[in-house]
């Protein structure tokens, strides 16, 4: 088995946003005449995507909307955001991350964005920061009807990846995932992906309990000794 694809999720690895993402969220409930409690975003929304997040916020307070509505309100959030992103002159993105990208296209591994973002978000960072040419898929939330931890999401990527890059042949564990948060991890593994889980959001400790390879920084993910282990490794079907 070789190493073949790395899988990026988006908020919390490749961008420092969900400060934004909460500050969002808290502005779209007060439209609704709501309130946000303390420590419930990131209790009902880490990890998750933005459907699923806002539907829960909303059903926990008795509102029942139109899936219709629902993207009407994802659509005023991404409106934000692309207005927030425009007050910052330089992107809050992750150190080390263009380095690592560098290094593992220098390695011919291909790469994907899978996350519980809308499009058009992940489109215009990757797109302002010149980093969209090395993510030839992205699956983002209005792609799947799902959220993390469910696997769809990841299991899609490969799919598509297999489209884009048609002698690839490539399979679930030979991708390695990248995330920050439990949902996303639990989801990666019920693909049946390896996963490095970087603590941007979560603890290192808690992180280590769940993740093949722990990394406090980006930088720290040592790519060499990662592809030794996935060449000493027999291909299964199973996941971990």
């Amino acid at each position: 088995m070789s190493l073949k694809a790395v899988l990026f999720d988006f908020n919390g690895v490749i961008i420092n946003d969900e400060p934004i993402h909460a500050q969002l969220t808290e502005q779209l409930l007060i439209e609704e005449n709501l309130t946000l409690k303390p420590g419930e975003y990131q209790k009902v929304c880490l990890g998750r995507s933005d459907r699923a997040c806002l539907r829960e916020l909303l059903a926990t307070r008795g509102r029942v909307v139109s899936e219709k509505y629902l993207t009407e309100l994802l659509n005023r959030k991404a409106q934000g955001y692309v207005l927030e992103l425009d007050k910052i002159e330089k992107l809050p993105l992750y150190p080390g991350l263009d380095d690592l990208i560098f290094q593992m296209f220098s390695r011919n591994l291909v790469l994907a964005v899978v996350s519980g973002a809308i499009r058009k978000e992940i489109e215009l960072v990757l797109n302002r920061s010149k980093l969209a040419d090395y993510f030839k898929v992205i699956v983002a939330g209005d792609d799947i009807t799902t959220s993390k931890p469910e696997p769809d999401g990841y299991l899609l990527a490969v799919e598509r990846l297999n489209q884009e890059y048609p002698d690839l042949n490539l399979q679930p564990q030979e991708c390695l995932v990248i995330e920050d948060t439990l949902s996303g991890i639990q989801a990666a593994k019920q693909a049946g992906m390896q996963v490095v889980g970087v603590a941007n959001t979560y603890p290192f400790h808690l992180l280590q309990r769940c993740c093949n390879w722990t990394v406090d920084y980006l930088p720290e993910l040592e790519l060499e000794r990662v592809q030794e282990v996935y060449s000493q490794k027999p291909l299964q079907s199973s996941s971990e």
